[in-house]
């Protein structure tokens, strides 16, 4: 599995391979629950082996962004929805800088949700 990861990361653009690399680093030193993989063809996050969020790029612009499974029970104003039932997107722009104190809140506020039993942890 770290093969395919490395993959998905090494098949990006030099600027957004970079930037999403440390979007993980984020991500996976959030919490010590949180872990990742491969689902879909894309680097996948759970929390405590529940799909929690994932990384991936627009086709159409290679724009990067951050989504959240959980994401309709999530209120941040950042945070679209667009044509998804579940979940929801934060794009982000791989010239300026990650926005920690962003993700860091949504990642939070869905901790929260797996906590409070609104989502079912084994």
């Amino acid at each position: 599995m770290a093969a395919d990861l490395e993959r998905f990361y090494s098949a990006r653009p030099d600027g957004v391979r970079n930037y999403l690399q440390d979007l993980r680093e984020l991500i996976l030193a959030h919490d010590p629950h949180i872990t990742e993989g491969l689902k879909f063809g894309m680097p996948f996050f759970l929390y405590r082996k529940k799909m929690f969020c994932y990384l991936w790029t627009r086709k159409e612009s290679g724009q990067p962004y951050f989504g959240v499974v959980e994401g309709q029970r999530l209120f941040h104003p950042e945070l679209i929805q667009e044509d998804r039932a579940r979940m929801k997107i934060l794009l982000l722009d791989p010239k300026k800088p990650i926005p920690v104190r962003t993700i860091t809140s949504i990642l939070q506020e869905a901790i929260t949700i797996y906590t409070s039993g609104q989502v079912k942890l084994k």
